[in-house]
């Protein structure tokens, strides 16, 4: 039989999170909630660095790409999330479900390489204060943004490339509220032994990659302050401990999800929940709440907007 005859699946039916309607009216409550916080959060983060002249560090450059990478990363996801939770109807085009894969792991891989630069960026102000300038200018920055896009891009078509013939003939049930290889995977009508070890195998190696220069980044930070402070070691703990959990939080299930991606209990999908509407909440708050110039420049934007409306 020619491999064309197989590809007869349209669409997807996504189980989601569970089947009892109480639980469902609790996570739509939930995702709605946490999903128009992290929206509210995300982009006030982007456009008070944006209008705001006071924030044009390099810092505060990549903490607006990666508000916008989390705002994104969620979007694909939790509306589509809502709405099957609201109405019952939960399938997806495939067509849909191919965009959603290509999008998630193009934010993803961008996200990863971004919390790399954003390490690096915090190591030169710590660890080389008086080269920073020089290093961290507007160049490099635009430069290692435009890196953590380029291979986020690369890894996904990748990704695609590798699954992109499957033959698809039947089983169209996926174990989760969105689409992801390794269920993609398991659909097709072919042993995927190997293609499974493949992509697994790219995925695992930029996340774990990845995760292991930000806890390397962050022993060297820790270990130059102190050399030079003992006193100032606790405040640098401190604050990279919080930048420590949110890293966690999110490579948490990822990797999870990369290393044992067929596994027995549906835990994944709950942990995928970190990834999509916890941690993108926890961005924002972290890298603003604690930092008096963008709550200053938040206030001031705030209050510009307020001016706007009032009658004149």
């Amino acid at each position: 039989m020619h491999e064309a005859n197989y590809s007869s699946v349209s669409e997807f039916v996504l189980r989601g999170l569970s089947n009892s309607r109480p639980v469902q009216l609790f996570l739509l409550v939930f995702a709605t909630m946490f999903y128009a916080t992290l929206v509210l959060g995300n982009l006030l983060v982007v456009f008070t660095v944006v209008f705001d002249s006071h924030l044009q560090s390099p810092m505060y450059f990549l903490l607006a790409n990666l508000s916008f990478i989390d705002f994104g990363f969620s979007t694909i996801t939790v509306p589509k999330m809502i709405s099957d939770l609201s109405s019952g109807h939960k399938t997806i085009s495939f067509e849909g479900c191919v965009i959603q894969i290509f999008v998630l792991h193009i934010l993803g891989g961008s996200e990863m390489v971004l919390l790399v630069t954003m390490a690096l960026d915090r190591y030169v102000a710590i660890c080389k204060p008086l080269h920073y300038s020089a290093i961290m200018n507007q160049r490099m920055c635009i430069l290692l943004v435009s890196g953590a896009w380029t291979i986020g891009l690369i890894h996904s078509v990748f990704q695609l490339a590798l699954v992109g013939h499957l033959p698809f003939c039947g089983p169209n049930e996926i174990d989760s509220f969105y689409c992801d290889l390794p269920w993609f995977i398991k659909l097709a009508c072919r042993d995927t032994y190997r293609l499974e070890f493949v992509v697994t195998a790219n995925s695992g190696f930029i996340a774990v990659g990845t995760f292991s220069l930000l806890m390397l980044s962050y022993i060297f930070i820790l270990v130059t302050v102190w050399k030079r402070s003992s006193d100032g070691l606790s405040k640098a703990f401190s604050t990279l401990s919080a930048h420590i959990t949110v890293v966690v939080l999110f490579f948490g299930p990822c990797m999870f999800v990369y290393v044992w991606p067929f596994p027995t209990v549906p835990v994944d999908k709950f942990l995928a929940i970190l990834d999509f509407l916890i941690t993108p909440i926890l961005n924002p708050a972290i890298y603003t709440l604690r930092n008096k110039d963008m709550m200053k420049a938040m206030r001031r934007l705030s209050s510009q907007l307020l001016s706007l409306r009032k009658p004149s």
